[in-house]
């Protein structure tokens, strides 16, 4: 792919508002190459109330090989979709949305998108994070005073994780919160300015996603003092704290679910779906009976959970804590069972109330597989979700071994792990293929939205990257989480090279000590570069995104803004890639930045970069130039 095309993506080049009301009027741009073709017109198509409506773009001027069109476009609806239309003289009709240019007419799904309810703060972009599991993190000293509980097998922090059951959930190693304040120090050393927590409210399992109350914090953790402590040190040193929260369900020992277990009649008994008028079967999370599933239609669950400055949601965020924000686990269930369907009830609800306690505030949900649906702008900020990075990334940086592990029944497994899917271990992707899913499965989700999905290589839930890794991609796979649009997400551990075969061995303690050790010591060197190349480039958070070549092996992208850009190159194998001239304005003023490769600038304009694989490089670059709008008012009203 190396041929220029018309682009247009949601950041400040191509739109004058990421964050208009109804009934605001948009600036939005198209940028086509000069000599691309006569073209006739260009228009935008919008839907609104699924009625088609059009604006024509005016051409406002032509800038370094480039001819800018202005269209506006009024918000008519909470995501209001449109694409581009462009007719060429010779009758020949192209459309351009966000799964790119077409020749036949395309899906409203996958239209650009303008999102007119609150937009998140603007921190979220600038968010590098940090996901700590509590148990697995740090211990500090007051641990040891802590009785173990009785559903624990307990563990000393030197010994191997067992994945087989009973132990893979109960196998417990005593970290606590006080443990994560010893190692802010770590994270502020990295870069990172979010820390995300797993679940830190009381519960019979390791992971704590089955909570007995969330009113309080796990004395196991150090309990309420600890949590309010940790979130002040963590302020104190720039980073902020979120944490996670089950709406999709409780424990089995929840204070709710005990009252209405057994007991017909109990007002907790609307909040959970029993299915016999003894109130002793249920439905749960996937059949696991620890997990009981709530039912959202009951109002007293809302009042309790979500509504109000008194309600589970708000107490978090509120002092003596002040927490910023929640990551939502299985926000995809959450209110979905067979015909009923609460969700979109349930995700406006907890940004209502966010709102009204902090507007400062994130909420990030969990949908482990294709999120556009939910994704709309209308309560999640964005989501831990895997199609749109991490299983790509998987799928073409990684060469699996084929070595055995034990699953949770102690069965020996040498087929990889791949999100639980059964599809024979990790598919092999070209860069190209990469790319393609990137694409498909970001084409349906606003781009104010897709800047806050979490983008991680691997998560408590997953296998850790690393395991599977070809020879040299580590490097090239974080420097794409870092430089793609979304939140870059380190799961602890990986900056000290650990691996882990699936979702429980991957909960690996953290070797503190190891710093100095030369492998450890690279790895963490590493990160901080690339967290560091991060937070140094603004236009890497916010700024647009073109892919200026892909093959088989390499891909080369560029980040915009009219302040700066950086151009990426990503490649397992050795990459030649030529950009052809035009496509990146200001290239002899490249200045590298991070990697080993090589950028040279033809007498003709053209781009080539060079570079032995695997390798990760990035330059920076001048911002670009765009003509002055034709509606000049638009981003004011």
């Amino acid at each position: 792919m190396t041929s220029l095309l018309p682009h247009h993506d949601g950041s400040p080049l191509y739109v004058s508002n990421h964050s208009p009301s109804l009934g605001d009027v948009v600036a939005v741009r198209l940028r086509v190459p000069s000599g691309y073709g006569s073209l006739a017109a260009v228009r935008t198509r919008s839907n609104p109330d699924h009625e088609p409506e059009w604006t024509d773009a005016t051409p406002i001027g032509s800038v370094d090989g480039w001819d800018w069109w202005e269209a506006p476009v009024t918000v008519r609806n909470p995501r209001h979709g449109y694409r581009f239309l462009l007719l060429h003289e010779d009758g020949r009709v192209e459309w351009l949305n966000q799964s790119g240019l077409h020749t036949i007419e395309t899906l409203d799904a996958e239209d650009f998108a303008l999102v007119a309810n609150p937009a998140p703060p603007a921190w979220l972009y600038d968010a590098v994070m940090y996901q700590v599991f509590p148990d697995r993190f740090a211990r500090s000293a007051q641990a040891d005073e802590r009785p173990t509980p009785e559903w624990a097998i307990p563990a000393s922090w030197d010994d191997q994780v067992d994945p087989v059951m009973p132990a893979r959930s109960r196998q417990f190693y005593g970290g606590d919160l006080d443990g994560v304040i010893d190692k802010l120090d770590h994270l502020v050393s990295l870069g990172v300015n979010l820390l995300y927590l797993t679940p830190v409210f009381p519960a019979a399992s390791n992971h704590r996603y089955d909570a007995s109350s969330f009113d309080h914090v796990d004395p196991l953790l150090g309990g309420d003092e600890a949590y309010a402590r940790l979130i002040a040190a963590a302020h104190a040193r720039g980073i902020r704290v979120i944490g996670d929260l089950t709406s999709n369900h409780s424990g089995d020992r929840h204070e709710w679910f005990q009252a209405a277990l057994g007991h017909p009649g109990a007002p907790e008994e609307e909040f959970y779906y029993f299915t016999d008028d003894a109130n002793t079967r249920y439905e749960s999370w996937l059949g696991y009976e620890s997990l009981p599933k709530f039912d959202w239609s009951s109002q007293e669950l809302r009042n309790r959970f979500i509504e109000g400055e008194d309600s589970i949601v708000a107490m978090w965020l509120k002092p003596p804590f002040g927490a910023d924000g929640w990551r939502i686990d299985v926000a995809n269930m959450t209110g979905r069972l067979g015909a009923v369907d609460l969700n979109q009830e349930v995700r406006t609800l907890l940004l209502k109330t966010m709102l009204e306690i902090n507007p400062d505030t994130i909420l990030l949900g969990e949908s482990t597989n294709d999120a556009a649906s939910d994704l709309q702008g209308d309560g999640w900020h964005g989501a831990m979700t895997y199609p749109s990075f991490t299983r790509p990334v998987w799928g073409w940086l990684s060469e699996p071994a084929g070595t055995p592990y034990l699953d949770a029944n102690g069965d020996e497994v040498t087929e990889p792990w791949f999100f639980t899917q059964p599809v024979g271990g990790i598919p092999r992707y070209t860069a190209a293929q990469f790319v393609d899913a990137v694409v498909q499965f970001t084409a349906g989700i606003p781009w104010r939205v897709r800047l806050g999905n979490m983008q991680p290589l691997d998560t408590h839930d997953t296998a850790r990257f690393a395991t599977n890794a070809a020879p040299g991609t580590i490097p090239v796979a974080v420097g794409l989480s870092m430089t793609l649009p979304g939140v870059p997400v380190v799961f602890a551990g990986d900056e000290f090279g650990l691996t882990g075969a699936d979702g429980e061995s991957s909960r690996t303690p953290i070797p503190w000590g190891a710093q100095s050790e030369p492998e450890v010591a690279a790895r963490i060197a590493l990160y901080r570069d690339l967290v560091g190349l991060r937070r140094d480039y603004p236009v890497l958070a916010t700024g647009g995104l073109r892919w200026l070549h892909v093959d088989d092996e390499t891909v080369v992208f560029v980040r915009e803004s009219s302040d700066e850009s950086v151009l990426v190159l990503a490649t397992k194998g050795d990459a030649d890639a030529e950009i052809p001239a035009g496509a990146l304005a200001g290239a002899e003023a490249a200045q590298a930045v991070v990697g080993d490769a090589t950028l040279a600038v033809s007498a003709d304009g053209s781009v080539l970069v060079t570079a032995d694989g695997p390798a990760f490089a990035a330059w920076t670059l001048p911002g670009v130039t765009a003509p002055e709008g034709a509606v000049p008012d638009a981003a004011a009203r």
